[in-house]
């Protein structure tokens, strides 16, 4: 039973990073924690390193349907790859007076993002190609400030990244999801290679044979995920992130609790 739940966690995060560029951390993090018995610390560390392939393969997929806006992305990638590093030290330092406290608060997130989906769903905005006549200093200045904040989150609770990501190219540079979608999941596999690479660094204990299999299976559904994305209408891809979230947030904390 161990071993299918390390498949379903790393199917559901790669689905999670595919359809809304969120971190697999919202799925296996949590998973990891509540039914397999990991050190949240560890469990974080094996997110981050799930991240890195399915973002990449994500944003590949984003990029070729045109979804993807590489100079405002990269920007903020800059800033956010220093907080990563900032974030994924001080991840350590709370895990070790806090066990599970980064398991429990990624158990959070994700009910609360599942609930923001539902309620308010992104459905407007501009395309990649309109990024030239978005961008002001001012839009940009605030954006790589955030991506650094952002970025500092995701090394410290290996997840949290995509949701503030989207939220800084809906709101702050005002692109549609699918543009903000591709555009953080380039940004989080920057921030996710950051994260796992400090991790280790810092001395996480990993399985090498369950991280495998948790990777392959993110990888895998990620790739399905992303395709089904860039041809989903926008208002029915906020509904099925926002179920899924809300879901699975709730039925890991009551199997945590019990």
């Amino acid at each position: 039973m161990i071993w299918i739940a390390y498949i379903l966690a790393g199917l559901g995060a790669g689905v999670v990073t595919g359809l809304a560029g969120l971190s697999a951390a919202v799925v296996i993090t949590p998973v990891l924690v509540s039914l397999c018995g990991w050190v949240s610390y560890d469990a974080v560390t094996v997110a981050l390193a799930s991240d890195v392939l399915a973002s990449t393969l994500s944003a590949y997929t984003y990029y070729k349907n045109k979804n993807i806006d590489l100079k405002n992305g990269t920007l903020v990638t800059i800033t956010a790859f220093f907080g990563a590093v900032i974030g994924s030290y001080c991840g350590y330092l709370f895990s070790q007076a806090q066990p599970d406290g980064l398991g429990y608060l990624s158990m959070a997130t994700t009910i609360f993002l599942g609930i923001k989906f539902l309620l308010k769903p992104i459905t407007k905005g501009a395309d990649a190609a309109d990024g030239k006549s978005l961008l002001s200093p001012k839009k940009t200045a605030l954006a790589m400030f955030l991506g650094c904040g952002i970025g500092w989150v995701c090394g410290f609770t290996g997840s949290g990244g995509g949701i503030l990501m989207l939220t800084v190219f809906t709101v702050v540079l005002g692109y549609n999801l699918k543009v903000a979608v591709g555009t953080s999941t380039m940004i989080m596999a920057v921030v996710a290679l950051t994260g796992t690479v400090s991790h280790f660094c810092m001395g996480a204990a990993i399985q090498p044979l369950p991280m495998a299999v948790t990777v392959l299976a993110c990888l895998f559904g990620a790739y399905v995920s992303a395709k089904f994305a860039n041809r989903c209408e926008i208002t029915r891809l906020n509904r099925v992130v926002g179920v899924v979230l809300t879901i699975l947030g709730i039925v890991t904390i009551l199997i945590k609790l019990l």
